[in-house]
Order: C-alpha cells, then structure tokens, then sequence
C-alpha cells in the first residue's frame, strides 16, 4: 500500500520560497533557506544574524533601512 507525504491542502508546498516584498527580510529569508547547503557549524551563526535582521525591522531601526514609528502627536496645551 503507498502512501503519499501530507501536503498542505491549499498547495503552500509547491509555491516556491517565502517572499514578502520587503528587501531585507527577503534576504534574511534567503540566507536560512540555504542552510541546508552549509555546513551544520554555520547554521548557529546564519540564525543569530536572522535575529538580529529581523529584530532590526520590526523595531524601525535606522540601521536597518527602515523608518521608526512616528512620534506621539498629541497636543497639550498648558493652561496658563
């Protein structure tokens, strides 16, 4: 009796790589889908740097390219 893998019913498993349209968390992504080309010694160092990418854009570091939330635009006004 064969049987066949389990396969997302919605065919995620065929689409290719993960994109999301933004450059640099497109390339953190690159750079984990090739760990299986490099050598297990590597794969700590690629994750801590994905780390550090992505914690970069989610914060809006400007290091990262990425612009910071807007600051706060509530007015206050002194009663004086």
């Amino acid at each position: 009796m064969d049987q066949e893998p389990d396969q997302p019913a919605d065919g995620a498993a065929d689409s290719g790589p993960v994109r999301t349209g933004v450059a640099r968390v497109d390339e953190v992504l690159a750079a984990v889908e090739e760990l299986e080309e490099r050598p297990i010694e590597e794969h700590v160092g690629v994750f801590e740097t994905a780390h550090g990418e992505l914690r970069r854009a989610l914060d809006g570091d400007p290091r990262a390219g990425t612009p910071s939330a807007p600051a706060s635009t509530s007015s206050t006004t002194d009663p004086a």
